[in-house]
């Protein structure tokens, strides 16, 4: 098995996981927000996207976000700074966010998770190996481990938007 077969699987588990908890949440329930100093379903999954398409595209590929070059931050009705992701955000900035409808999310969640398996996919063992500053983190680490932290990060959210829909709607959703 090729190094980035494992952090393609890995992603590829989450985001099926991810999909089956989305299918029957409903736009109140992607906003509901469970306490209020807990992230909504929605803002979860705009925040993990938004992670995904900054590590890929900015640090990884140093080209243009999907965000920004497809005009997702339009339809989100946010400003086009690529650098906003939620990191940092505060309870009442999560509160205020103006939770876009279902297909908005989807749609900008779909867009970075093809980017993603394609980018991924393409990866050799040696691309993996390159070893450069990738922000956040100054010292310089191989693509493979900010990848590795991407997925980690992916990973973990994607656990926080199942037990949202568990919490929810309750058991027997997922296989």
């Amino acid at each position: 098995m090729a190094a980035n077969e494992g952090l393609l699987i890995a992603h590829l588990r989450n985001w099926e996981m991810i999909d089956t908890a989305l299918e029957s949440l409903d736009d109140s329930l992607l906003a509901k927000q469970p306490a209020d100093h807990c992230n909504s379903v929605a803002w979860i999954l705009w925040h993990m996207s938004r992670v995904v398409d900054t590590f890929i595209h900015t640090r990884l590929r140093e080209s243009p976000q999907i965000w920004v070059q497809d005009g997702w931050h339009q339809k989100f009705g946010m400003a086009a700074d690529p650098e906003d992701r939620g990191v940092g955000w505060t309870a009442e900035q999560v509160a205020a966010w103006q939770v876009p409808p279902k297909d908005v999310q989807l749609g900008y969640y779909q867009a970075v998770k093809s980017a993603a398996q394609k980018y991924i996919s393409s990866l050799s063992d040696a691309d993996l190996a390159v070893v450069k500053v990738i922000p956040p983190t100054p010292e310089p680490r191989s693509v493979a481990a900010a990848l590795g932290q991407m997925t980690w990060d992916a990973v973990a959210h994607g656990g926080q938007i199942a037990y949202l829909r568990g919490l929810y709607q309750g058991m027997g959703w997922h296989r």
